[in-house]
């Protein structure tokens, strides 16, 4: 009875603690500022899944933590394109990007130079 009871507890604890449910990726977004910054976590975030995001406005990398039961990559991905900003294998429907503010309009080279250091 007693292994039977230490068997049971084992299997639990590999069921509940085995398996991994969060993810980690890094995925290259355009933008050029804070106000692109809050947009693009912001729009992570509202994902169903995305536990944290994080997006860097110098090097464009967006670091998220996802559960890969409720989202993937490619969810992640559409919900930035929706906003507004292209990643690396997608890009941005024009409607999309020209609702941007004006000085968040990455692909233009004046605004990119205006938001260098």
């Amino acid at each position: 009875m007693k292994k039977l009871v230490v068997i049971i507890v084992m299997l639990f604890a590999y069921v509940s603690f085995g398996q991994n449910k969060n993810a980690k990726a890094s995925i290259e977004v355009d933008g050029v500022c804070l106000m692109c910054k809050e947009r693009i976590e912001k729009a992570c975030i509202k994902t169903k899944g995305v536990k944290s995001a994080i997006w860097n406005v110098k090097t464009h990398e967006l670091k998220v933590i996802y559960d890969e039961r409720k989202t993937n990559l490619d969810s992640i991905q559409n919900s930035v394109v929706a906003v507004g900003h292209d990643t690396k294998t997608l890009k941005a429907k024009d409607e999309a990007y020209n609702s941007l503010h004006t000085c968040c309009l990455y692909r233009d080279t004046e605004v990119q130079e205006d938001h260098k250091e």
